[in-house]
């Protein structure tokens, strides 16, 4: 009985793809930057520890902090240099975080422990788990979730599937669509290691319609690799890459509400991540620099870079040509899920996919109007939630309300936030919720 198939999931919205600026330029190796900005929190969970003082020379791979905790992965020098200072930098998050800043030699001195091991898929599942721990691996695709706690389930938790995620849904972003293109092999070589490791039957990616080439390049690369892997081609719906919604549309099982995909037998990876856990099995090689697409109305020369992690984004848009003359507003990431930022200095992160200017007419807030009590929001929400209920709830304070509509389910997708006639901010008062009441439950232990 075949597991997979190509369906859809309740709810979700068309916005334009606007991919085109960019979907068809290859990759771009950034020059080396001059200075780069390490933040100690890149991941979901306990910030890392910075292991080195102002003055000390590091090489490209050297640690540059520690784990904090199990769910906590380091961080590493993406430039060959001298630590410039320890000290509190602003963070894409929005508030200032423990940073790590190395003013570079214009040199490339790696740390050599790294390098290719030809052996490297017979190495015990325990080495390959530590190794991408030490790799400083969190989810790529943005949700930055550590990699190698994904990949160790609890006792009584059977992976029978792992999935690729290859949908890229955000508008505007292709990253991951050159990344299939220039990176098959390597997707499907780490794809295979994560199989490896949680012993799972079968494996598949998932990618939207709207991306034939990738579709091509990934059947022909199973092929060649002469692996027992599944390519689907999914129907163009956003989010179709977040990871409840891709497993109901490629395995038509449900994730239970508060459940994670593991309660129904299933990893979800994003192809970002899948090259990147082969790159540290492999050849032992960190997170030191990722794939980003700069575009948008706002930037002169739209373009799918490689950059180094820390470097700042007034770095990287100097390379795109500098930002155009109408341009008025700065996100990280797409325009559904991105987060909008205040400066420039900001540091490119391991979940930096993308860096979006929007022009100032693209970029300005629309006047908020009553709710007409369309229910658009409901019938477009993947969760199947109350969006209107649940954000007047918040906004009345009725936090314990709020959770029994199930607002920890929201995802943040911003579907209806998009459907809204009334332009009412919907998922920013969800988000709030959310983080309100999970406040409240740490406060009380």
């Amino acid at each position: 009985m075949n597991l997979f198939k190509s369906g859809t999931f309740h709810g979700g919205v068309h916005p334009a793809g606007n991919k085109r600026w960019t979907e068809q330029k290859k990759v771009e190796v950034l020059p080396i930057p001059p200075q780069v900005i390490i933040p100690v929190q890149q991941h979901i969970g306990a910030p890392s520890k910075a292991v080195v003082e102002k003055g000390a020379v590091v090489r490209i791979g050297d640690p540059v902090s520690e784990a904090g905790g199990f769910v906590s992965v380091p961080a590493h020098a993406s430039i060959s240099g001298t630590v410039s200072a320890v000290e509190e930098r602003m963070h894409p998050l929005g508030s200032p975080v423990l940073s790590i800043v190395i003013d570079g030699d214009g040199e490339e001195n790696w740390n050599p422990d790294i390098g290719y091991q030809a052996d490297y898929l017979s190495l015990d599942r325990a080495i390959m788990l530590d190794r991408i721990r030490a790799a400083g691996l969190a989810g790529m695709g943005g949700a930055t979730f550590p990699t190698h706690v994904k990949l160790a389930p609890p006792a009584g938790k059977t992976i029978d599937a792992v999935i690729l995620n290859g949908a890229e849904c955000e508008p505007y972003l292709t990253a991951d669509h050159r990344l299939m293109l220039e990176k098959s092999k390597e997707i499907l070589l780490g794809l295979q290691l994560m199989v490896k490791i949680l012993g799972a039957a079968k494996a598949a990616i998932g990618i939207e319609k709207n991306k034939p080439d990738a579709i091509q390049a990934m059947k022909k690369g199973v092929a060649e690799l002469n692996l027992p892997y599944e390519v689907i081609a999914l129907p163009v719906k956003y989010p179709q890459g977040a990871e409840k919604q891709l497993i109901k549309a490629v395995t038509d099982r449900e994730v239970p509400s508060g459940g994670l995909p593991m309660d129904v037998g299933c990893v979800v990876q994003n192809v970002g991540t899948s090259a990147a856990v082969y790159e540290a099995i492999a050849c032992r090689r960190p997170v030191i620099d990722r794939v980003v697409t700069v575009t948008g109305t706002g930037v002169r020369e739209p373009k799918n870079v490689l950059a180094r992690i820390g470097t700042p984004y007034s770095f990287v848009l100097e390379q795109c040509g500098g930002m155009a003359e109408n341009a008025g507003k700065l996100i990280m990431g797409g325009p559904m899920m991105g987060l909008a930022q205040v400066s420039l200095d900001i540091p490119v992160i391991k979940g930096t996919s993308g860096i979006l200017i929007l022009d100032a007419r693209e970029g300005r807030r629309r006047e908020e109007q009553v709710c007409i009590s369309c229910a658009h929001c409901i019938d477009a929400c993947p969760m199947g939630l109350m969006p209107k209920m649940i954000a007047a709830f918040v906004k009345k304070g009725r936090l314990n309300d709020a959770e029994a509509y199930q607002v920890l389910d929201c995802i943040e997708c911003g579907s209806c936030a998009y459907v809204c006639p009334a332009h009412i901010n919907l998922v920013h008062w969800l988000r709030y919720g959310k983080s309100e009441i999970i406040r409240a439950k740490r406060k009380a232990g």
